[in-house]
């Protein structure tokens, strides 16, 4: 059973995949190729920003439980492990 941040980030890959399909009428019809690249590099954001939420939604559900009961230093850790995760 996915919870909500799961959810929004199923409906983020439906609306990319939506979008994907487009792309490949844009191909199919001929389009200028400076167009068709702009439309994939806004699939590839949208896909890249649905990995970084599902992978901080991992860090603030499944991660944080385990490392906040290990106490000071699971804490640290977790600490260290957010501010590395802003980067991905």
């Amino acid at each position: 059973m996915p919870d909500q941040p799961h959810a929004a980030i199923a409906r983020r890959l439906r609306r990319a995949h939506g979008h994907l399909e487009s792309i490949i009428e844009m191909i199919e019809q001929g389009r200028p190729c400076a167009q068709i690249a702009q439309q994939l590099q806004a699939v590839e954001g949208a896909i890249d920003n649905a990995k970084k939420a599902l992978i901080h939604d991992h860090i603030s559900h499944s991660l944080e439980g385990t490392l906040k009961a290990s106490g000071a230093k699971g804490q640290a850790a977790l600490k260290e492990f957010r501010q590395i995760a802003k980067y991905l």
